[in-house]
């Protein structure tokens, strides 16, 4: 029996909604070739995701190298990284909009250029001034980048009629993974600008390549078209479920914005929590954040097996507090080859949390949906790391860590109340 129809009971969550039922009758609808497992739009799309994760990973693990070319204290980089905060919220409502218009394709390209060309500029800063302004450039990229990413992949789960998310974050984890790894082995042999503009020069190469390949695939028809044109000229009952999909929306929004929280700070800390609190050496700490990458793309690569087979809820709960008893093992523990254990159940734990809920809003709000639970999932990613590095002075990195085990337990709670709407 294809796929298609086994999901069709779970998706997209434990009990199927009337939009979700919507996307199936479309999907089956569509032509065979529009429903292959991977289509050039998906393929292409995926390259996207993967070098977005490439190039954010290729700046994280020469962090700390950057930290000392500046010469920041904890609460210096922290104030340093919120300037990629800024930057990316800047810029997320004016790319939901710029999808809109002119549809999320296009903008995806448009944003990784950007990437790309801002990402070897940290390494030629020499101030926390000067790092702070090169990185609101990054943030506005970086966040451009996610949030045209993730429409456009809502767009293609609902052609699909299948629950693919976490194979395009797979995607990101698998760029991560590499991204981490070769800057790990390279750390060494390479600077850290003569690593970050090979890094850079490669996302430049992806982009032209995935991206021609995106632009000349049929766009898919955006998410939620039929249903927000039907609902201006609904009944006070459809007002109502209108209302009820924004809330639902809403609370999606703050589970990815839990999850990205603690992506954020892992991948910023990571290597400096190694590095000075575990006595780690440059290899090992690079290698805590490879362990995490590693164990995120394994979960999202069996993310849709997972969904199909226990429900998302169900796996948006165990993966909350999974995350949250490893955090707490790679916080407070003593020994690197335990701290790097901890790191690979957050990995586990939080891999299939943000797709999810990024799915679940495009299903229930659409392109505006995808917006606005984007935003607030990468605004977690991006606050969270500031967040850490003024606790750290106040307290300690380690306790600063242990709020991450905080908000992945909030966020495996959330989706109890998503089913309740």
């Amino acid at each position: 029996m294809p796929l298609r129809n086994k999901i069709r009971p779970h998706a997209p969550a434990d009990r199927p909604s009337p939009q979700s039922r919507s996307i199936g009758a479309r999907s089956r609808t569509l032509p065979a070739s529009a429903l292959s497992s991977w289509g050039g739009a998906r393929l292409a799309l995926t390259a996207f995701f993967a070098v977005d994760g490439l190039l954010f990973a290729a700046w994280v693990v020469r962090i700390p190298d950057i930290r000392n070319q500046v010469s920041a204290s904890h609460g210096a980089l922290g104030l340093a990284l919120l300037c990629v905060s800024a930057g990316a919220v800047a810029t997320m409502p004016l790319v939901s909009r710029l999808c809109l218009r002119y549809g999320s394709r296009p903008i995806t390209v448009a944003s990784l250029v950007l990437l790309a060309v801002s990402v070897p500029l940290p390494a030629h800063t020499h101030s926390v001034p000067a790092l702070g302004g090169v990185l609101l450039l990054f943030g506005a990229g970086y966040g451009g980048a996610n949030v045209a990413m993730n429409s456009a992949a809502v767009e293609i789960v609902s052609e699909l009629g299948r629950p693919v998310m976490p194979s395009f974050h797979a995607g990101y984890s698998l760029g991560g993974l590499l991204g981490a790894g070769a800057g790990g082995l390279l750390a060494g042999t390479l600077t850290a600008a003569q690593w970050l503009a090979i890094a850079g020069l490669l996302g430049l190469a992806v982009t032209a390549l995935a991206g021609a390949a995106l632009l000349r695939s049929p766009a898919a028809r955006p998410v939620g078209t039929a249903s927000t044109t039907a609902s201006t000229t609904a009944a006070p009952s459809g007002r109502t479920a209108a209302g009820a999909g924004r809330v639902l929306v809403l609370l999606l929004g703050l589970t990815a914005f839990c999850t990205a929280y603690g992506e954020g700070a892992i991948a910023d800390w990571t290597t400096v929590h190694l590095t000075d609190d575990v006595q780690a050496g440059a290899q090992a700490a690079a290698a805590g954040y490879v362990a995490y990458a590693l164990a995120m793309t394994t979960g999202r690569i069996g993310g849709t097996w997972l969904s199909v087979r226990l429900g998302q809820n169900r796996v948006m709960l165990l993966g909350g507090f999974t995350a949250a008893a490893g955090m707490l093992l790679a916080a407070l523990a003593p020994l690197v080859p335990l701290a790097l254990a901890g790191f690979v159940l957050v990995g586990l734990g939080l891999a299939n949390l943000f797709p999810l809920a990024i799915a679940r809003a495009g299903a229930a709000g659409g392109p505006r949906g995808v917006a606005l639970a984007s935003t607030l999932g990468y605004g977690g990613m991006l606050i969270g790391p500031p967040v850490i590095g003024f606790l750290a002075d106040a307290t300690s990195l380690p306790l600063a860590l242990t709020t991450v085990a905080v908000a992945a337990a909030v966020a495996a709670l959330l989706p109890l109340a998503v089913r309740r709407h």
